[in-house]
């Protein structure tokens, strides 16, 4: 089962690496038509790069909720630290899965369409707040985690 965690865990950083690097590039290609060559070509592979790595995430999640009976734990009422991260993390993956559908559809519908900068920056805002929401929540309380495992 070890091999599975670090399987979710390379789809994350492949995830956020190449939410990054689509940050960085619209942030740093303030050039329109710079913007009209480049965004067309790479941002369908990445939308699909963005689908791949999601689907194994959502996989491996679940099996790894299924094989450590987890959702057993979550629907037993038990209220330790570990089952409210668990569910405040599910509920954060909820939103986040829904947001990047939302961002997906959008984005293939106006592919071609000149999008504005502050569109760019107000979509990525969001989307780091609730990459930041779903780190702090886990984060935050790390050390009550890690006394509740030991």
């Amino acid at each position: 089962m070890n091999w599975l965690i670090h399987f979710h865990l390379f789809a994350a950083i492949a995830w956020i690496g190449g939410s990054i690097f689509m940050f960085v590039l619209g942030v740093t290609l303030l050039d329109k038509a710079k913007q009209k060559s480049v965004y067309p070509h790479i941002g369908p592979i990445f939308g699909y790069f963005e689908l791949v790595s999601l689907a194994v995430l959502l996989g491996s999640g679940l099996v790894m909720i299924y094989n450590n009976k987890l959702l057993e734990l979550l629907l037993s009422g038990d209220n330790s630290v570990v089952v409210e991260l668990l569910a405040k993390k599910l509920i954060l993956v909820a939103a986040l899965i829904v947001m990047t559908v939302i961002h997906l559809f959008i984005a293939f519908r106006t592919n071609k369409r000149e999008n504005s900068y502050g569109e760019f920056l107000l979509t990525w805002f969001f989307f780091i707040y609730l990459f930041h929401k779903s780190f702090c929540s886990t984060l935050c309380n790390y050390d009550s985690f890690n006394a509740i495992l030991k």
